[in-house]
């Protein structure tokens, strides 16, 4: 299928590995011209490498910026002055009695996670309604729904995007703009590959094991028992980003292996 994203100008931010990676990655293949993002030029560097070498004719270039910061995101924005799609992608998670949460911890990730794709959102959003063309995709989770009790301020941030991205759909009736978030669910990214691992190396046992027991107790409700690839996430990112997905808006896409019960 034609995604419709050929020559497409593409951001993809928090983009140097994981999710964001595959979400690169996978836009490139469909002929969009991708710009990835991360904090130093070491891993913008890395990453650019991995997707040429995936994509040897990709129109793939990378920024390195803080995009937690006003200052990354004017970085960005000048570097980039418009695109045609943006994917918020950018976020970071922390388990941690809640309780034990300082106003530092929520700060923090408020700014990373929903502060920093309500920035760019700002500058290109209006852009898009201007031209009535355009995608915006703000990457969720299933935590935005079932609020983890060990990271409750990681679940308040996901319900956070989903309701931002609902609210920016609203203004763009009569466009060809779509805005949408994607729940997510537990993914094998670098983070979780290497908690993993780590977590099977001490208690000397196998990887799987660890997989399974974490289907069995923490998230027993997954239909597919397993850590979703990231590039099966991608796939559903890059066909919301595309024209062919013109009639899904303001779209809680769920893409989390069917882990959530409701009929959301």
């Amino acid at each position: 299928m034609d995604l419709q994203l050929s020559g497409k100008r593409a951001l993809v931010t928090g983009s140097t590995a994981g999710i964001g990676l595959a979400i690169v990655t996978a836009l490139a293949r469909e002929g969009a011209r991708v710009w990835l993002n991360g904090r130093t030029d070491g891993r913008v560097e890395q990453a650019l490498a991995s997707v040429r070498r995936d994509v040897p004719n990709a129109a793939v270039e990378g920024i390195a910026a803080d995009l937690g910061t006003a200052a990354g995101a004017q970085k960005v924005i000048a570097a980039l002055p418009d695109v045609d799609v943006l994917v918020n992608n950018l976020g970071i998670y922390q388990a941690k009695a809640f309780a034990e949460l300082t106003d530092e911890d929520w700060e923090n990730i408020l700014r990373v996670n929903v502060i920093s794709g309500v920035r760019l959102s700002r500058h290109y959003f209006p852009r898009m309604l201007a031209r009535k063309a355009g995608r915006v995709i703000f990457i969720s989770s299933e935590s935005a729904v079932q609020i983890p009790a060990e990271m409750i301020h990681y679940g308040t941030t996901k319900s956070a995007q989903v309701a931002i991205a609902r609210g920016m759909a609203e203004l763009t009736a009569g466009t060809d703009v779509t805005v949408n978030s994607v729940l997510v669910g537990p993914t094998r990214s670098e983070g979780v590959e290497g908690f993993v691992s780590g977590l099977a190396r001490d208690r000397k046992v196998s990887e799987k094991q660890i997989e399974e027991e974490f289907f069995k107790s923490i998230r027993p409700t997954s239909l597919i028992k397993r850590f979703e690839r990231p590039d099966e996430v991608a796939a559903v990112v890059a066909f919301l980003c595309g024209g062919v997905a013109s009639g899904i808006n303001g779209a809680a896409v769920r893409a989390e292996g069917g882990l959530l019960k409701g009929m959301l």
